[in-house]
C-alpha cells in the first residue's frame, strides 16, 4: 500500500484525484503501477487501476493476471472492478472505501459477483485512514 500511496501523491502535481495502484505477483514483485491520469492525459479511462493492470499485463506478456494482487488506495469504480475481474486478478487490497462509486462492496460488488466468470478476494481498509486523508485534503483544497 505504501507504493500505491506514493503513486497517489504524485497525482497532486497534475490535479488528478490522488489514487494510486500497483499490481504484484505471488512473490511480491511489482509488475505494474499506475496513478490517476484523467486530467494529465485527457483520457476518461486513465484510472490508476486500469493503468496498473495494463503495465502488469505488458510485464507478464499476457492479459491474464492470475496469481496477482491489485493494491489500490481507493475502492475501484465499476469500470476498474470489471477490468480487475476480466484480468483474472486473484486478490484486491484497497485502502479507503468509496460509498459513492465503489464497486468492491460499497455501492456495488462487481468483483465478488458469482454470476461473473471470476471472483476476486477483497481485503479492505488497509491503511484506510491514510488513504482517506489524502483524498479529503485534495478535495478540501479544491473547494477553497
Amino acid at each position: 500500500m505504501g507504493l500505491a500511496l506514493d503513486e497517489a501523491r504524485a497525482c497532486l502535481a497534475t490535479g488528478d484525484v490522488p489514487v494510486g495502484a500497483v499490481v504484484v505477483d505471488a512473490a511480491g514483485t511489482v509488475l505494474g503501477a499506475g496513478r490517476n491520469e484523467r486530467e494529465a492525459a485527457g483520457d476518461p479511462t486513465a484510472h490508476a487501476e486500469v493503468l496498473a493492470l495494463r503495465a502488469a499485463a505488458r510485464a507478464r506478456g499476457e492479459w491474464r493476471l492470475t496469481g496477482c494482487t491489485l493494491v489500490v488506495t481507493l475502492e475501484p469504480c465499476v469500470m476498474c472492478a470489471g477490468a480487475t475481474v476480466l484480468a483474472r486478478v486473484d486478490r484486491l487490497v484497497l485502502g479507503a472505501w468509496d460509498p459513492r462509486f465503489g464497486a468492491a462492496g460499497s455501492l456495488r460488488d462487481v468483483v465478488r459477483d458469482a454470476r461473473l466468470n471470476h471472483v476476486v478476494e477483497v481485503a479492505g481498509d488497509v491503511r484506510g485512514a491514510e488513504c482517506r486523508a489524502l483524498l479529503d485534503g485534495f478535495f478540501a483544497a479544491r473547494r477553497t
